[in-house]
């Protein structure tokens, strides 16, 4: 498909943004100076303009200095921090890329820890579910300050050279909070009716275009529905949305939901979300409005993107995590280069996590994220010969890495393919997206004359002996966990990765001993295909206790709607040719079942790490063949070990 529409010019008010894709905001966490911006942020922020998007959208600018929800975000609430944004600015415009700066104040999804030590403050004394602590009620007098400290904000964004503002009233941060009737529940003239309810935003607005002026572009992001037990449903939001228009905005961003709700249609959409979930949205919106709208929501291929603005669904497409995966996608898309495009796979492993983790964005398949101002690409004076032990995923970034520097790689795969482990994490429902990265990778590394794949080649202690090259990165990855129980031997018993990859018919009545992410995600697998019975076993007293609050949310929904049995606080005592023994306290049972898949857990396979260490070669071990983890670590390990090869 041509891609004539996406890559056609548009205004937002009076700047035209050169294409209508949209970076919109992503916390960084990467200004940690008092809201100033740092050498890391700007470099961070200045990839994504390198790779052609449209306009970009800085994170959530505090107004004041206790309006974060977050410890290392901006602010533009002084006049000191300007030059730091100007010169972020100045950065960004070295290209075509337009920069608006998104404000906004977290009112009650903040804490104590992060905003300076001050309780949290709403338009009412409720708790957000995610962060627990009750807010404090704002005075009148308080509300007012607020309102005008959006007007500084803005004023000073303009002087810092943006193109433009977003006033962030969406997510459930503090301008949400007075919009929803399940936040709000004053009685002045802030609350208690629709009019009253929408006033806090109206003077917001106000106060912004007093102190921006009337050619300066304002848009404002509006979730469509708040998702939540008795929220704002989107026939309210219609008329909030035509009076922002009838107020000046230049500018619709219509996003989704708001933190703290149940599953991930909280805000960031998980693996368990389909591609372009709010476009309809954005349809609805530009039927009753004429000014430009944009939709977010995980759109990721740029045919996909292309029909929405080619149909009228929106005009703007915005894909946050695409840009983090891939921040040339553009550059890439315009090209025809669909197949070069690195794409986000909503594991929520990196980009959410690291909100509450307090550290600068991350992201589990690009492991150059965030390092942008510190990684060198130049290609070595003096190339080495470099050996690469086992082709997962930290295998191949580490040869893809090597390559980019010039190193003549060995790339070592005992299977006869690639991708690991993580091969097999792909088969559990909603989870398809995950091959992408696989699929990206072996074509990546199939690009370089400078590496070459050995499928089906185990290296060796030996052909290192032989071989002689400068470095041998280990990534051979982790075991399977075998528990020390009687009949653990009985052909009754496989592991997860064999189960999913089909490897032996499991029967119709399943048992997986396990109950962590794996196994839980197995359950759903195998529930999938209408299995007679299929049921968990699991030590603790709860199951999937490390995914991701919204990721387990929904994963627990689907066991449910695939009536998979959960038996907590359950061990594997044995196995007979009759089934499983379980234990439950000191009381012993035999389960009968077909097959019992094991998913305790995997132990590091270092083996060839050891046999190296007195060979006088340089030994780097990484992912999981250091320690058993998650992906995060791989990826990171794995590039990081073949740059500074």
């Amino acid at each position: 498909m041509e891609l004539k529409h996406l890559f056609s010019p548009m205004k937002i008010g009076s700047c035209e943004i050169p294409n209508r894709t949209v970076v919109p905001a992503m916390v960084a966490n990467m200004c940690p100076d008092n809201g100033k911006a740092s050498e890391q942020y700007i470099r961070y922020h200045e990839e994504k303009a390198k790779g052609g998007w449209g306009l970009i959208i800085t994170e959530d600018y505090r107004v004041n200095p206790n309006a974060g929800g977050y410890p290392h975000i901006c602010g533009l609430w002084s006049e000191e921090q300007i030059p730091s944004h100007k010169k972020f600015t100045d950065t960004i415009h070295q290209y075509e890329s337009k920069v608006f700066c998104q404000i906004y104040h977290a009112g009650r999804q903040a804490n104590h820890f992060v905003n300076g030590g001050v309780q949290p403050m709403s338009c009412s004394p409720i708790a957000d579910a995610w962060n627990k602590e009750v807010p404090r009620e704002l005075t009148i007098p308080e509300i007012q300050q607020i309102v005008k400290d959006f007007g500084v904000t803005a004023g000073n964004a303009k002087k810092a050279g943006f193109d433009g503002i977003e006033i962030h009233a969406a997510h459930g941060y503090l301008i949400h909070q007075f919009l929803s009737p399940n936040c709000n529940h004053r009685i002045d003239e802030y609350g208690g009716s629709y009019l009253n309810r929408v006033r806090f935003l109206k003077e917001i607005m106000e106060a912004c275009r007093a102190a921006v002026g009337p050619d300066f572009p304002i848009m404002v992001r509006v979730s469509a529905e708040e998702n939540s037990e008795g929220g704002r449903r989107f026939h309210e939001t219609r008329q909030i949305l035509l009076d922002l228009q009838e107020w000046g905005a230049d500018a619709i961003h219509l996003s989704n939901g708001m933190y703290g709700v149940f599953s991930s249609l909280g805000i960031v959409a998980s693996h368990y979300q389909h591609h372009g979930w709010n476009m309809d949205f954005a349809a609805e919106a530009k039927k009753f409005l004429h000014i430009p709208v944009v939709t977010v929501g995980r759109i990721a291929e740029p045919c996909m993107a292309e029909d929405i603005i080619a149909s009228g669904k929106a005009d703007f497409v915005a894909m946050g995590r695409e840009s983090l995966t891939d921040p040339h996608w553009p550059e890439k898309a315009k090209a025809g280069k669909y197949n070069d495009i690195r794409h986000c796979i909503g594991c929520l492993q990196g980009c959410t996590a690291s909100t509450y983790q307090g550290v600068p964005l991350y992201c589990v398949i690009n492991p150059e994220l965030g390092h942008e101002f510190e990684y060198d690409y130049s290609k070595v004076a003096s190339p080495k010969t470099v050996y690469v032990a086992g082709a997962g995923i930290a295998g191949m970034e580490a040869a893809r890495a090597a390559a980019i520097k010039g190193h003549k790689v060995e790339l070592y795969e005992a299977s006869g393919t690639v991708g690991g482990q993580f091969t097999s994490a792909a088969y559990p429902p909603y989870k398809g997206d995950y091959t992408g990265y696989i699929a990206w990778l072996y074509r990546e590394i199939q690009k370089y004359d400078n590496i070459t794949l050995h499928l089906n080649t185990k290296l060796t202690a030996e052909m290192v002996k032989a071989g002689k090259p400068d470095k041998v990165i280990v990534a051979t990855g982790a075991k399977p966990i075998i528990p020390k129980v009687p009949g653990i031997n009985n052909s009754k018993v496989i592991t997860v990765e064999e189960a999913l990859l089909g490897k032996k018919d499991v029967g119709m009545n399943v048992l997986i001993a396990g109950g962590g992410m794996s196994g839980t995600e197995t359950a759903a697998f195998f529930g999938m295909q209408c299995k007679s019975r299929v049921t968990i076993i699991e030590m603790r007293d709860d199951i999937a206790l490390e995914l991701e609050a919204g990721i387990r949310d929904d994963l627990r929904t689907v066991l449910r709607r695939l009536f998979v049995d959960v038996k907590c606080n359950t061990a594997l005592a044995g196995v007979t040719d009759e089934g499983a023994l379980l234990k439950q306290g000191d009381d012993i049972k035999l389960f009968p079942c077909d097959t019992i898949i094991l998913s305790i857990g995997v132990r590091a396979d270092n083996a060839l790490a050891e046999e190296l260490k007195d060979t006088g070669v340089e030994v780097v071990t990484v992912g999981d063949a250091v320690k058993a983890r998650q992906i995060t670590e791989a990826s990171r390990e794995g590039f990081v070990a073949g740059l500074n090869a």
